[in-house]
């Protein structure tokens, strides 16, 4: 399936068709026992939504109408602090969060965004399938969450300006760049000497808008379908993190589930986080082009010098203690040495 915003849109239209047509008979069938909310911080046309659409579906016909899950995108329900909070009190009960914003509650939740760390997919996936992974789900767990085992992706992250394009480090010098509401990125940042401010990612295109930051920084799809383009005229391909989603869960309403029932959520969940991710990867294949017809300039800069920069300015060794050797360990053994 190629996947390029057009397709998107209209994968978006006809899986809302077919979730008013498909409801009424699923309900016939069998009234939900369970009717269990969605939410995340994606755009409804995004990868994520696409397959949480499928996977809702799928659920559904499986538990014979037992299993409904509602899905919120969009922030519908809240900030992302807003949601972790709703979340860990049942006020909705599962929700995709990226590992780097979680950190707040689970330190170790970032450590797959440590800066310029991964050099591509096959690391990335060879540490959060593997080793990495599951100590990080262990560490959420010991947290109170549900989390499922397949993280789903946000991509490489990439930075924007409104004023210069980033071609080296020194060129983060007192940029102005709104950053996700996490220590991680604001440590990384410093270290460059730029200027990070803490907003969360409802606000943002209106604080670009606005010129209360001059850049941000995230994937190319999400770049696309949030339309971040119309407010920021410069994209340096810096892929300076890898961003994941985890699929938690309330704990109570997760132990609430049958045992059969619980194996066909969690089966489909995690099916729908492999195919996101094929998704992502082939979209942000046709996003560069599409988004400098649109009017962003790009430019590719070399990853050396920045990783060299952040280990000169004592950023992995100071994130090297904060997680410790066992986490620090996994990550090395997947990526190589980095502090």
């Amino acid at each position: 399936m190629s996947f390029s915003r057009r397709t998107l849109l209209k994968a978006s239209a006809a899986s809302a068709v077919m979730g008013s047509i498909g409801a009424p008979m699923v309900a016939r069938a069998q009234s939900a026992e369970f009717t269990y909310k969605y939410a995340n911080n994606l755009p409804d046309t995004h990868p994520m939504n696409v397959r949480a659409r499928e996977m809702a579906a799928a659920i559904k016909t499986e538990t014979n109408g037992k299993v409904d899950i509602q899905i919120f995108p969009n922030n519908q329900l809240g900030s992302d602090t807003d949601m972790l909070s709703q979340v860990r009190s049942g006020g909705i009960e599962f929700f995709t969060l990226s590992g780097l914003i979680l950190s707040t509650l689970v330190p170790a939740a970032s450590i797959n965004g440590i800066g310029f760390a991964f050099p591509d997919y096959d690391t990335v996936w060879k540490a959060m399938d593997g080793g990495l992974g599951a100590y990080v789900r262990g560490e959420i767990g010991k947290a109170g969450l549900v989390v499922m085992e397949k993280i789903w992706d946000n991509g490489f992250r990439q930075t924007t300006s409104s004023t210069r394009p980033i071609n080296g480090p020194d060129d983060f010098k007192g940029f102005k760049i709104r950053v996700p509401v996490s220590p991680l990125w604001t440590s990384m940042f410093k270290a460059f000497d730029a200027a990070p401010a803490s907003i969360n990612f409802s606000e943002v295109y209106s604080a670009l808008q606005t010129k209360i930051v001059e850049g941000q920084e995230n994937p190319l799809a999400i770049i696309s379908t949030a339309k971040l383009y119309e407010v920021q005229k410069f994209c340096s391909l810096t892929n300076h993190m890898w961003d994941g989603f985890w699929f938690l869960a309330n704990r109570r309403a997760w132990e609430k589930l049958p045992d059969d029932l619980k194996a066909i959520v969690a089966r489909n969940i995690n099916a729908a986080a492999v195919n996101e991710r094929a998704d992502v990867a082939k979209l942000n294949a046709g996003l560069q082009q599409d988004l400098a017809s649109k009017g962003l300039t790009f430019n590719q800069p070399n990853a050396t010098a920045f990783r060299d920069k952040l280990r000169s300015a004592g950023f992995y060794a100071e994130w090297k203690g904060k997680y410790g050797d066992q986490a620090w360990d996994l990550l090395e053994k997947s990526v190589g040495k980095l502090s």
